[in-house]
């Protein structure tokens, strides 16, 4: 009989779980500022991540930096995590991000879970009822991701034995296997908006700041924090 899963409930086989979380691009439609340091209730976006996915239990998590590895760094090095610096690479595209992230992981693990880093309300608890559909599945379904209504939100997660197989499209690995392989592929149902917001520009912002009935802190541009007109 299996055992109680960490993070996931019910009794199903506990599942060894990776994650990766992006925070390498550099957020110009937000006017080029490191989307993944904006502050909700205090936090920066990438801690609150972290933590949630601590208390979920996932095994490892890899944090992508980029174009903001100097901002980005001191927020998260007291965390036991990996961390990949794609600063070096002509593109830090999100294809980039994902092949570099998943070449970071130690060994082969049961699942991987790729967070963007402007999602600003998730928390310990949805990525647990992520990791429960996903233990949930059907036989033979080997990626899934939320759908609130007729929006397909985020985090995605996947069965490991896909990483290893060739990809040459230009879309990021998960777009790109979710469109080749739709019959292997779950779109989870929930009422949960959470899955479906993130950051991309000031009017995402303000949206949340609304529905949190706070502001948020947004970090400087390069050419606020360095004194240009």
């Amino acid at each position: 009989m299996g055992c109680l899963l960490k993070g996931g409930g019910g009794l199903y086989e506990r599942l060894s779980v990776g994650a990766l979380v992006l925070a390498a691009g550099e957020g110009s439609r937000l006017g080029f500022r490191p989307k993944s340091l904006i502050e909700v209730a205090g936090v920066p976006l990438i801690r609150r991540q972290l933590i949630g996915l601590s208390s979920a239990g996932v095994d490892q998590v890899v944090v992508v930096v980029g174009h903001y590895t100097a901002d980005i760094m001191p927020v998260i090095e007291d965390f036991p995590i990996t961390i990949v610096d794609v600063s070096d690479e002509k593109s830090s595209s999100q294809k980039i991000s994902v092949n570099k992230g998943l070449s970071a992981l130690n060994g082969k693990f049961d699942a991987v879970i790729v967070v963007p880093g402007d999602m600003p309300l998730l928390g310990g608890q949805d990525f647990i009822d992520l990791i429960g559909a996903y233990k949930k599945r059907a036989k033979g379904i080997l990626m899934v991701r939320p759908r609130v209504a007729d929006k397909i939100g985020n985090p995605v997660m996947f069965d490991y034995s896909i990483v290893d197989e060739e990809n040459n499209s230009q879309h990021p690995f998960c777009r790109n296997w979710w469109i080749d392989h739709p019959s292997q592929c779950l779109e989870w149902e929930t009422d949960n908006s959470r899955y479906c917001i993130d950051l991309d520009t000031i009017e995402d912002v303000k949206a949340v700041e609304k529905r949190l009935g706070r502001p948020l802190v947004i970090p400087q541009s390069y050419e606020e924090a360095n004194g240009a007109a």
